[in-house]
């Protein structure tokens, strides 16, 4: 089997700037594509943002060689943890502790 074959890496053939982001990151778009599985068939369940608690989250992976290890933020505060550092919401930091 060809390595670009592999379930791990789906063949990408679009020159989209979307897929020129997945083939330059084939651990993160499979880390992704695990969680999508993973809430599909029930494995994986969305909890509220673990700092506002709000309904509406993403899953953010501290580390994409464990895709099923996330930790749900809003998207507001899923784009500062990208922005400002992993060190604004410290894992295990409970929601609502503030600096």
């Amino acid at each position: 089997m060809d390595e670009d074959d592999s379930p791990a890496r789906p063949r990408l053939t679009s020159d989209t700037r979307q897929a020129g982001w997945r083939r330059a990151n084939p651990l993160k778009y499979s880390a992704h594509l695990e969680v999508q599985k993973a809430l599909a068939s029930g494995a994986l369940v969305r909890q509220p943002c673990e700092v506002c608690g709000a309904a509406g989250v993403d899953a953010h992976h501290d580390r994409y060689d464990r895709p099923l290890e996330v930790r749900w933020l809003c998207r507001r505060h899923h784009i500062r943890l990208h922005h400002y550092g992993e060190d604004m919401f410290p894992i295990g930091r409970p929601v609502g502790d503030s600096d």
